[in-house]
């Protein structure tokens, strides 16, 4: 066994590949450094989502020449002197790795001053090796541009996602940035196309509205509890506004985030009772703690960290969160605090006496005839669905069941007699006909061919009765419903086959930056389903078609497109086939869900129709079945 040392370049690649990940990982490292710097202004600008260019500028301390040199050899950092510095960490990277992973794979070049200095300096960096040190005019700060990112490890690269995906990635850990920090001003720039633009906040919910868009304004409520062992402040979401599946949850331990499925379990706990099963509160809570209680270097990319009693801050948490639905008249709560509470007076039995109550008066006029007129509404009558006829005679206009023949009054010839107060077979008069002509042709504005070819009930809103061949069907609308959408989906896919509802009204949702990219990522896939989604500016989203069968209703069309994107964020990695019939299963049952109820025959009969065309009527794509008959013979046993 032949055991040799590494050339240091071949081991910083092996170190980035724990560090850089993808562009992301750059723009989180770089980012961190900025606002380590001191920096109160940090701007990134991407090219083609990283892969063509990352540069990070910001108005930080800066570096003297032979630091901006130093700064890319391993273990190089200005945050750690000794080893007791390790139990106080309260910045964001440390170890002295970022840059020189970055320089392994990657083209690097920093222009940086310090205020002091008179002239800046420009340092390049290829497949960590120093290529030359220059003088040139900068601004005071750091000005970081990574090029062709894994130029020379064609495996990682090849391995990167679409642009839509690495972009979100980016957004992803800029917004984490950002958030810890309301006092700095961001910028994020893509392709030429300002992305986020942060002015320096007022307050944290100010810099929470910029970055996760003005709605969430009116979804959270300030959380803020102080103990010994940890301070928990930020703000956690209405139970109303929580949503399906995990979006804007947000954990910060001394400025910096990080992920943890404990914690979110105590969180979720505060809110049993309040939200259905599968939904999702938002919250960003920022938990201050002694850094000695926390280690925060038990995961490369610094995401995860260990508290020195998990079980305690479990508990702060939860009872926080808890005490703050409760104390908003979200949950059942018992206030025991009465002071400056006014005294709402107890009424006495003798109140009656200063208040006496004085009952309403009826009255009635005996001389009222109601056949005064001949029984027949005057000028003046209140009767405002009278209809004229026949010598300025009138007569009541006749009920729905009549003009659909329930009553054959009008057809029989008949009129009626105002001296004897009796129908008679006298002639209408001059406008009969057209009257009995309008009656014949009331029926043409629906459709003739709706007409039920057999007896259909619908039977609270839920399921279809109509008769069968041995007894009842009872149909399943939802499932129906759902069954129909899958088959149109699956045509849509495969044949290019798509109907699009046009909305009356277009409806704009707010959906946020990371939610755009993946709208993008499968806009050709939404097209072919029928959606007409365009966008509307960084990140909103209008609505102007939705594929037949869905409800293109302002309330449930913001419902489904928080379901639609569940839906897209999924890993689709699985075969061609195997994904379009499970994209298809999934978009059916988001229609079934958001399509408008059938509540008469006719809708009945039509949904009955479109169900028997189906390949396979009697059951779903996920396997349960939509129909059920009761023969004659089990309804005989009922009596």
């Amino acid at each position: 066994m032949d055991i040799r040392i590494l050339p240091s370049n071949i081991a910083n690649m092996i170190a980035a590949g724990e560090v850089v990940q993808r562009p992301a990982s750059v723009v989180k490292e770089l980012v961190e450094n900025a606002v380590d710097a001191g920096a109160d202004q940090v701007t990134v600008v991407i090219q083609d989502a990283g892969r063509t260019l990352i540069q990070v500028i910001d108005n930080g301390c800066g570096m003297s020449p032979d630091q901006a040199v130093l700064c890319f050899e391993r273990h190089a950092t200005s945050k750690l002197q000794t080893a007791e510095d390790l139990n106080n960490i309260l910045t964001f990277g440390f170890r002295g790795e970022a840059l020189a992973s970055i320089a392994a794979v990657a083209e690097v070049t920093l222009k940086t001053r310090r205020e002091e200095d008179e002239i800046g300096c420009q340092v390049d960096f290829a497949d960590s090796r120093h290529i030359a040190t220059n003088e040139t005019a900068a601004a005071r700060g750091a000005n970081f541009s990574v090029r062709n990112l894994f130029y020379n490890v064609p495996a990682r690269r090849k391995f990167l996602k679409s642009d839509n995906v690495e972009f979100k990635h980016i957004v992803t850990e800029f917004i984490r940035v950002a958030l810890t920090r309301p006092d700095i001003g961001f910028t994020l720039t893509h392709n030429g196309k300002d992305v986020y633009v942060l002015r320096p906040a007022k307050s944290l919910k100010f810099r929470i509205q910029d970055v996760l868009g003005s709605n969430i304004a009116n979804e959270i409520v300030d959380i803020c509890a102080e103990t010994s062992v940890v301070e928990v402040h930020g703000f956690t979401g209405r139970p109303d506004a929580a949503k399906k599946g995990l979006g804007n949850q947000y954990f910060f331990v001394n400025g910096r985030y990080f992920r943890s499925p404990y914690l979110h379990k105590a969180v979720m706990k505060a809110y049993e009772g309040l939200i259905p099963e599968g939904y999702t509160p938002s919250y960003i809570i920022y938990l201050e703690i002694d850094p000695q209680a926390v280690d925060v270097n038990i995961h490369p990319t610094k995401t995860e960290i260990k508290f020195e009693d998990d079980s305690v801050v479990f508990q702060i948490l939860y009872a926080c969160i808890r005490e703050v639905l409760g104390r908003n008249s979200f949950g059942d709560s018992i206030d025991f605090d009465r002071e400056g509470v006014p005294d709402i007076p107890a009424f006495g039995k003798n109140f009656d006496e200063f208040r006496p109550i004085s009952e309403p008066q009826t009255g009635t006029d005996a001389s009222y005839n109601p056949f005064d007129n001949d029984g027949f509404p005057s000028e003046v009558s209140h009767f405002d669905n009278a209809v004229v006829y026949g010598g300025g005679q009138s007569a009541p206009a006749p009920r729905q069941a009549d003009i659909f023949g329930g009553n054959d009054w009008a057809a029989s010839g008949q009129n009626f007699d105002r001296a004897s107060s009796q129908w008679s077979s006298a002639g209408y008069g001059a406008n009969a006909g057209a009257f009995l002509e309008k009656r014949d042709d009331y029926g043409k504005l629906f459709e003739d061919k709706i007409s039920p070819s057999k007896s259909v009930l619908v039977l609270q809103e839920k399921y279809i009765v109509t008769t069968g061949r041995s007894g009842l069907m009872l149909i399943n609308i939802h499932r129906a419903m759902e069954r129909i959408l899958y088959d149109r989906f699956l045509n849509a896919m495969s044949r290019n086959e798509h109907i699009t509802q046009t909305a009356l009204f277009p409806v704009s949702v707010q959906i946020g930056v990371e939610n755009m990219c993946l709208i993008s990522e499968h806009s050709q896939m939404l097209a072919d389903l029928g959606f007409d989604i365009a966008p509307f500016g960084t990140d909103t989203i209008v609505l102007n078609g939705v594929p037949e069968g869905y409800s293109a209703e302002a309330g449930k069309v913001q419902t489904m497109i928080g379901d639609l994107l569940l839906i897209l964020a999924e890993d689709h990695s699985a075969l061609p086939e195997m994904m379009a019939a499970n994209m298809a299963s999934r978009f059916a049952r988001l229609g079934a869900f958001s399509a408008d109820p059938v509540t008469n025959p006719m809708e009945a009969q039509r949904l009955i129709e479109q169900l028997f065309a189906c390949e396979n009527p009697e059951y779903t794509s996920a396997g349960r079945r939509v129909m059920s008959l009761l023969p004659v013979e089990d309804i005989d046993k009922k009596f």
